[in-house]
């Protein structure tokens, strides 16, 4: 198949599975076009069968705020036309759905019917789409797809109940690559931090006000306070953490480590012992999912489709949001028993293990398919 992927360039999970699904695809054989404002985050290397086209926006006076979507409806037909491409999936609805659309309408003056499919990833329906400047469109773009899925069941439901929807929508669970997430312990990388016999608590986010950075900190307040050999790993960046930086620059927070964005993220996971997601929102929790994977339970908030990854005394606990007491708590039932300890980091490998690339993959295929030969039949 020709393949085009929309997506956003950044670390958040709707452009992380998108880059990761290309690629996949990619190695498969499959021809893949990736259209975006930069080159996705971690599209960080050569690959066959991988082509990558820019949006560019036009820098007007007149423009207070430069018409992105317009421009990429533009650059998504330009694509079409000249590579002739066999299905569009967009990720994240706002404003990738709108613009599939707008480029669908265009392309029929041209002769030329290509196929969509959006992936629903989370706010864009629980927060930006659901706000009453987008709802609208945001409704409308997804009914005019061909196909819709979305990452969770948690996020079907919402979905459904925030708007008025007539598309089936499918779930296909976001997806690691096993190869890039298993536990690989290193302990000459651990004394980086710290000492061998440090507990390391990790979390990984693009520190938006919805992942509640301050929730992972006071957490890791309650369980320093009763031992001190319990660390905090914060990888990532976003717009919260200066706010959390500022509240540990009075030297109470001595054993928390701030490591701004990486990547190869899994090394540093398998150091770790215990991960915090106490997330407002989240349709997945594929940075869970990811820790999982390399062995580390976790300890989250009962939000969304998090319950979905994260099983309730399998692989780590939910809490109630902001109850970061019972975080504390959850936590310390982890850790304080090495044997409990490793039935849950084996738990979490064995079941992170159902959602590996190589079982994901091919249901997206599937589904491409699927609309494909539905939108033949339309045409008929």
């Amino acid at each position: 198949m020709n393949v085009g992927i929309v997506c956003y360039p950044t670390y958040g999970g709707s452009g992380v599975l998108a880059t990761e699904l290309g690629i996949a695809l990619s190695k498969k054989g499959h021809k893949v076009h990736f259209i975006s404002s930069s080159l996705p985050a971690r599209l960080n290397t050569y690959y066959a069968n991988i082509h990558f086209h820019e949006v560019r926006n036009l820098q007007y006076p007149l423009f207070e705020y430069t018409p992105y979507e317009t421009a990429l409806a533009s650059k998504i037909v330009d694509v079409m036309t000249y590579e002739k491409l066999d299905v569009l999936h967009v990720h994240y609805a706002v404003p990738h759905a709108s613009a599939a659309f707008m480029t669908k309408q265009i392309l029929k003056t041209k002769g030329i019917h290509i196929p969509v499919i959006t992936t629903l990833h989370g706010t864009d329906i629980t927060l930006v789409g659901n706000d009453p400047s987008y709802a609208p469109v945001v409704e409308f773009s997804i009914n005019m797809s061909d196909g819709v899925t979305a990452v969770s069941n948690s996020l079907k439901t919402d979905t459904l109940y925030r708007f008025n929807i007539n598309k089936e929508i499918e779930v296909i669970y976001n997806f690691i690559d096993k190869t890039k997430f298993k536990r690989e312990y290193n302990p000459e990388l651990k004394k980086l931090f710290g000492e061998e016999d440090d507990i390391f608590l990790v979390h990984v986010s693009n520190f938006r006000p919805v992942k509640r950075i301050m929730d992972v900190i006071k957490t890791w307040e309650i369980l320093n306070h009763e031992n001190p050999k319990i660390k905090l790993l914060m990888i990532g960046d976003g717009p919260e953490r200066q706010k959390a930086e500022d509240y540990c620059r009075d030297g109470k927070c001595g054993s928390i480590h701030f490591l701004g964005r990486r990547d190869g993220i899994g090394k540093l996971l398998s150091i770790c012992d215990v991960f915090l997601m106490p997330s407002a929102k989240e349709s997945f929790g594929l940075a869970a999912l990811e820790a999982m994977a390399c062995g580390v339970p976790v300890v989250s908030s009962d939000i969304g489709g998090i319950p979905e990854v994260n099983i309730q005394g399998k692989t780590g606990y939910v809490c109630g949001l902001g109850d970061v007491e019972s975080m504390a708590k959850g936590v310390n039932a982890i850790i304080k028993d090495k044997a409990t300890w490793e039935e849950f980091s084996q738990n979490c490998i064995a079941f992170a293990d159902t959602f590996d690339i190589n079982e994901v993959v091919p249901l997206y295929e599937q589904y491409y398919q699927r609309v494909i030969n539905q939108s033949v039949k339309d045409l008929d």
